[in-house]
């Protein structure tokens, strides 16, 4: 059986959440009421046990299914990030345009046909 979660993933979704809102680590597992142990274990590759997941879901306002293989499957990636950036409140249409062309033009670069 392969893994199912993507701890990788998550981690960097929970690091770009943390960037975002000008948190530090230590922020984050006090807001968070995780560990700070058991986010440098998911930092390292651990998957992280159900009530972390959950604590640290609720903190970040991530949906688990983003990061379990299989449930995007219908989606193409880059539409759900520029879906994303669009709904983002912090950003005018503009910069969300202007961050999406560059999101855009660096995916078809380097993606993998």
């Amino acid at each position: 059986m392969t893994d199912m979660f993507d701890s990788e993933a998550f981690y960097a979704a929970l690091n770009a959440t943390r960037l975002s809102r000008q948190k530090t680590w230590k922020d984050v597992a006090e807001e968070s009421r995780v560990a700070a142990s058991t986010l440098s274990r998911i930092g390292q590759g651990a998957k992280p046990d159900v009530n972390g997941l959950a604590a640290l879901l609720a903190w970040s306002k991530l949906k688990a299914e983003m990061f379990i293989s299989g449930e995007q499957e219908d989606s193409e990636p880059i539409a759900c990030i520029t879906a994303l950036l669009r709904a983002d409140k912090n950003l005018s249409e503009t910069n969300a345009k202007l961050i999406e062309d560059i999101v855009i033009a660096t995916y078809n670069r380097l993606r993998e046909v």
